[in-house]
């Protein structure tokens, strides 16, 4: 199977480059300050239970476990530049209508489960065909330092978003964010319509459920992108458990403001900053293969200071241990992202990254609800242990593989 698109010069590719850069970063910034807003606007104008406020954010990802797999396939079936926009216009129109209706006086929670499961579904898609684009202007040799930059950038607005996110919150509330949020997508989408068209495959005649299979066994199958899978699936399972926790814990055990805890989730963005800057050269220095190991436990056994934040005089302990597990994060997304784009055929990349993101991100929903149950059964605090202890996890699982004995997760295993 085949994608195809329109062959640019090297001067076209990088324009075409950083349009898509510019398209990803206006949109990135506003979902980052939503990041914030949306649970603070369950939290504060409809006073919801913590259950209540983690299976929000739990239905915001649920979208992983019901598109990741088929969503590879609709990537290669629809003409990309097409089916973003569409994606963004969604997006645009769900975000939107909250503002809309708490000016009316009619928001509800079942309003913004709704508007968090729409904007998932279209999450998905194009977040899967972001993945596929990169690979298609860019050649090998540069994807990892291009990756280390789109990275560097989602740090940067992972770390501006959630921050301007708290202050806009004191001026505008947080709905006010959300309708800052949706202006982001209409741009996106303006941005986006200016990008070459890819073709559909020519081979859309062949049954769904082949081509989800041939990417699945692609990846199950493999003796790197198996482990780094389940690596994934671990650290997502974690942050969904601290992006769901995060703002309860700080509003309701810290006592903090919402400009404090749009800077300490920001610090998630530092860490990230960090790890992007620092990728490539850790990777040129130890190999792919030990810089996610490494990264991993370094920012695992960081992650254990969190829950040392009892009040605000001890709150840098929380912003700490989210810098240190976002660090390891990034470090590990950029190789094991890499890996999976340089040695996976062309005409699988979207299905194994598909597949992929089906079972990696589909631990963010189930982070996000049993953190909620956790929180529910034995309290903020306790649930917040068990997340920041489950950090150590990840590293593990790739010790217990054969990737600790690679130098690069593209070697051979030394014997």
């Amino acid at each position: 199977m085949t994608t195809q698109t329109t062959a640019p010069s090297k001067t076209g590719v990088v324009q075409v480059f950083w349009r898509y850069w510019l398209a990803t970063t206006v949109s990135e910034v506003g979902s980052a300050m939503t990041a914030v807003a949306l649970p603070l606007v369950a939290v504060t104008a409809l006073n919801t239970t913590v259950l209540e406020t983690t299976l929000l954010a739990a239905t915001s990802q649920v979208a992983w476990l019901i598109l990741g797999l088929p969503a590879g396939v609709i990537v290669q079936r629809y003409p990309l530049r097409g089916l973003q926009v569409t994606l963004d216009l969604v997006r645009l129109v769900a975000i939107g209508s909250i503002p809309v209706t708490w000016w009316m006086g009619q928001l509800t929670y079942l309003h913004l489960l709704v508007v968090a499961f729409v904007s998932g579904m279209a999450t998905v898609l194009f977040a899967i065909g972001n993945s596929t684009f990169l690979p298609a202007i860019i050649e090998k040799s540069e994807l990892s330092s291009r990756n280390s930059l789109m990275s560097g950038t989602l740090a940067v607005t992972q770390t501006g978003g959630p921050s301007a996110s708290g202050l806009l919150i004191q001026l505008t509330g947080p709905v006010g964010v959300l309708a800052i949020d949706a202006v982001s997508y209409l741009v996106s989408a303006l941005t986006l319509h200016t990008l070459p068209e890819r073709r559909p495959s020519a081979q859309s005649h062949v049954k769904t459920v082949q081509l989800i299979r041939e990417g699945w066994n692609h990846v199950v199958r493999h003796p790197v992108m198996r482990p780094c899978m389940i690596w994934a699936t671990s650290m997502n399972f974690v942050n969904a458990a601290l992006v769901a926790l995060t703002p309860l814990y700080l509003v309701r055990e810290v006592n903090a403001p919402a400009t404090v805890v749009g800077l300490v989730i920001a610090m998630d963005g530092v860490g990230a900053l960090l790890g992007s800057a620092v990728a490539t050269k850790l990777a040129q220095r130890v190999g792919t293969a030990r810089a996610v190991i490494v990264a991993g436990s370094f920012g695992g056994t960081l992650a254990l200071a969190i829950p040392l934040t009892t009040s605000l005089s001890t709150i840098y302990f929380y912003a700490l241990g989210m810098a240190g597990f976002s660090f390891a994060a990034v470090v590990g997304s950029i190789m094991t992202k890499t890996h999976r784009q340089t040695e996976s055929p062309p005409e699988l990349l979207s299905r194994v990254m598909a597949t992929v993101r089906f079972v990696s991100w589909g631990a963010l929903p189930l982070g996000a609800a049993l953190s909620g149950v956790l929180a529910s059964a034995a309290g903020l605090r306790a649930a917040l242990w068990a997340a920041c202890v489950g950090a150590l996890l990840a590293p593990l699982t790739l010790l217990l593989s054969s990737v600790r004995r690679r130098r690069d997760l593209s070697d051979e295993p030394k014997t």
